[in-house]
């Protein structure tokens, strides 16, 4: 996020009220997100590793942080055990996630970070006891299963952000940009609603928006397509990021979104980060990243909002998925907030 429009977003922030390709999962109406309750001081944020493995000293940063906000921790068991890049066996961390869920004395979960591993037991997850109890579910990346998982099979909102691997050593040292961006998750959390301005991209194409807010990582969502976990789009604000794809690869997986109807019926798109590789020597692809996805895009009526500040960058602000938000792209400025009626 550029400074201005980082400025542009504190002051905004200060003044706010703190198809598928198979018939097996054709696109159902959509129909409204359970939202989990808002944190109060002294509810529990439980700690567990889905994916890739981290110590608990790695982590210590985070825990001290959550805990100045008000919130106890309770760390899962995941945490600090390894099986090669995992944070333990598929075994060991589906159980882990399924205590915290099922345990109605944690009151969230934050994934200790991505890398990969969500998709490998995300099948045997048991929802019943989320929607009967909702609970918000934090993280971004690999993570983006579960909330995609949980779109389709549960329709209970979760929080897509940083997670404990993101925040900073030392809190005193931590940028404007950094510290808002963990600032964020802390709202989203209390329930303050996320209100943000951007500068506009000179490649957006303009125009207002109401929808329920759904995505994540580009990659993983391809992957999902077809899959009990893919992920409903229709009438929905849709955003995308990725990291480390050459652009060949984003025109693939575009055109994915494409031919799976998941661009079709939009009510919005939104375009986050994207740490795009260096074509190779002699394989030019010749297109941008603006290109690619302006082409796909330019028959639908909808608005598209580029450059947003989510994805594998530091200005990776968090965001409510499942919950309805309404998105404002213009010339002059970029307005995206949740939706109150």
């Amino acid at each position: 996020m550029h400074r201005k429009s980082f400025l542009s977003f504190l002051a905004t922030a200060s003044v706010s009220p703190k198809l598928m390709a198979s018939s097996d999962f054709d696109e159902q109406p959509a129909s409204p997100f359970v939202i989990p309750p808002n944190l109060r001081k002294g509810d529990t944020i439980g700690i567990t590793c889905p994916a890739g493995f981290i110590t608990l000293e790695a982590i210590q940063p985070s825990l001290k942080l959550m805990q100045s906000w008000g919130f106890n921790i309770k760390i899962g068991a995941t945490v600090g055990k390894r099986d090669f890049s995992f944070g333990g066996t598929d075994a060991e961390r589906l159980d882990d996630f399924q205590k915290m869920i099922d345990d109605p004395s944690v009151k969230a979960i934050m994934c200790a970070r991505g890398g990969y591993g969500a998709v490998r037991f995300v099948d045997k997850l048991r929802l019943d006891k989320l929607i009967t109890n909702p609970k918000w579910i934090i993280g971004f990346s690999d993570i983006t299963v579960i909330h995609s998982h949980l779109a389709r099979n549960a329709r209970v909102a979760s929080i897509h952000s940083k997670m404990c691997n993101s925040f900073p050593d030392e809190w005193a040292k931590a940028d404007a940009v950094q510290a808002g961006t963990i600032l964020s998750i802390r709202d989203a959390l209390n329930g303050t609603e996320l209100n943000y301005n951007v500068l506009p991209s000179k490649f957006n194409k303009a125009g207002e928006a109401r929808g329920i807010l759904v995505g994540g990582n580009l990659k993983t969502l391809e992957t999902l397509a077809g899959t009990r976990s893919d992920l409903p789009t229709d009438n929905c604000i849709l955003f995308i990021e990725d990291t480390n794809e050459y652009l060949y690869s984003i025109d693939r997986m575009v055109r994915n979104l494409a031919r799976t109807g998941k661009l079709a019926k939009l009510a919005a798109l939104i375009i986050g980060g994207f740490k795009v590789k260096p074509d190779d020597p002699g394989e030019e692809f010749g297109r941008s990243l603006y290109e690619i996805v302006l082409e796909q895009v330019n028959g639908n009526a909808y608005p598209v909002c580029f450059d947003f500040p989510v994805g594998h960058q530091k200005n990776n602000f968090a965001l409510k998925c499942g919950v309805e938000h309404f998105l404002k792209v213009s010339d002059a400025e970029v307005i995206f907030k949740e939706w109150k009626a």
